[in-house]
């Protein structure tokens, strides 16, 4: 069968629903261009999930990819593909990076959190509460993102006063509109604040996850445990892996529930749970629209007759993936009462998200609270109308502007 021509994926993700619909259309696998990469973007949750869950495909580049060494220098997602961490291992290596992380978000652990993260909301939600009768304030700014820093900066012990620093080049790594000088200068960035927080960490040990993995790498000394590129790698996933994406979800499940007042209905007369709302907001408007890399390690053969090759790149296109007819009837329309909750927002397999429990615990709880406090909360503007964060890998809005307390006139 011969090649497809290939999509080339908007850097800016100005339309992704139409995207995602042009990648189903082209079958259960389409070659694309993610920022002048070529790589077979995966659409089909099957397929997804077969290739997901098997030997012959691995998330090192390193090791796995034909192309690194000559794409890296120059490629705006070179982070994404070169940091040494569980996200880019494979194998038994996956496996001892994993291992180190599993228990700061084992269930017990997160379900712990539960009291912190309603005050962290409910002292968010009291700011939000002064304000005057009238005002709008943007949500994605005042409640969305504070929550997720807050709870990641407790849990790996950043201090408060460095989250914002910690937030500015984070969200660069996920705006994939920047030139590879751009990223470069970023990560420089990332990496310094991270070096910081290591020495403050060695010289100053807390109850956080920080201090407890640089005494892992320190004790042992002879980088069995941890080397030093693992160490900090380690720490940049956790801490933008654990805020960015929840403040997408947290923005997403806001802005749906502002936008169809159906949806919310469905909660307080008791035909879904704030729980049925955040499982359909991962299905619906999954936080990582694509996430890259994964490579071939054989040729694989697809159904339709095509064939990821050797050495091939893949990219997991999870939103693409949740709406897929296969998968849900109407899988367009958002409907808390689905009865199938399945979507692949979290990740499939080995790799699936650690911090999956914590996400929907954060979500969950800000929404209750917030729409406790703001029964009558309304959108500033019409949902088409939110501008989308330029990233083809983000899920967000620049902005969720609300009316908080609607003025009536007779």
């Amino acid at each position: 069968m011969p090649e497809q021509q290939i999509l080339v994926l908007d850097p800016i993700g100005s339309d992704p629903d139409a995207e995602h619909q042009a990648l189903r259309e082209r079958g259960p696998a389409a070659l694309v261009d993610i920022l002048g990469v070529r790589a077979w973007s995966v659409s089909d949750p099957a397929l997804l999930k077969q290739l997901l869950t098997s030997k012959d495909v691995s998330k090192d580049g390193r090791a796995h990819w034909p192309a690194f060494a000559e794409t890296v220098p120059t490629w705006p997602l070179a982070l994404w593909v070169a940091v040494e961490n569980m996200f880019t291992a494979y194998g038994a290596n996956h496996s001892r990076l994993r291992r180190m992380v599993a228990p700061a978000l084992s269930a017990r652990r997160t379900a712990a959190l539960q009291t912190s993260i309603e005050t962290l909301v409910t002292g968010l939600l009291d700011d939000l509460d002064a304000l005057p009768a009238g005002d709008s304030v943007d949500l994605r700014e005042h409640l969305a993102y504070p929550l997720p820093i807050a709870v990641i900066g407790q849990l790996m012990g950043v201090p408060a006063s460095h989250r914002a620093e910690f937030r500015a080049v984070v969200d660069n790594v996920f705006a994939t509109h920047l030139t590879a000088e751009e990223q470069a200068a970023n990560a420089d960035a990332l990496y310094r604040l991270l070096d910081a927080l290591i020495t403050t960490k060695r010289t100053t040990p807390g109850e956080d996850m920080t201090s407890l993995l640089i005494a892992t790498r320190d004790e042992e000394g002879d980088g069995s445990t941890l080397s030093d590129a693992e160490l900090r790698d380690t720490l940049l996933l956790m801490i933008s892996a654990g805020y960015e994406t929840t403040v997408n979800v947290i923005d997403q499940a806001l802005t749906t529930l502002l936008s169809d007042p159906q949806q919310l209905a469905h909660v307080r007369d008791g035909r879904s749970t704030w729980q049925d709302i955040v499982e359909e907001t991962l299905r619906h408007e999954p936080a990582v629209k694509h996430l890259p890399l994964r490579y071939a390690l054989t040729d694989i053969p697809l159904p339709d007759g095509q064939t990821i090759h050797s050495g091939d790149a893949i990219l997991a296109s999870y939103a693409a993936a949740n709406r897929h007819p296969s998968l849900h009837q109407d899988a367009d329309q958002f409907d808390a009462t689905r009865v199938s909750k399945e979507h692949l927002a979290f990740g499939h397999g080995v790799h699936f998200c650690l911090g999956a429990p914590l996400a929907r615990l954060e979500v969950a709880t800000a929404l209750r609270l917030f729409f406790e406090r703001f029964p009558d909360a309304q959108l500033v503007t019409r949902r088409e109308d939110l501008q989308r964060l330029p990233s083809l890998i983000s899920n967000g809005h620049t902005s969720v502007p609300v009316l908080l307390r609607p003025t009536t006139t007779d």
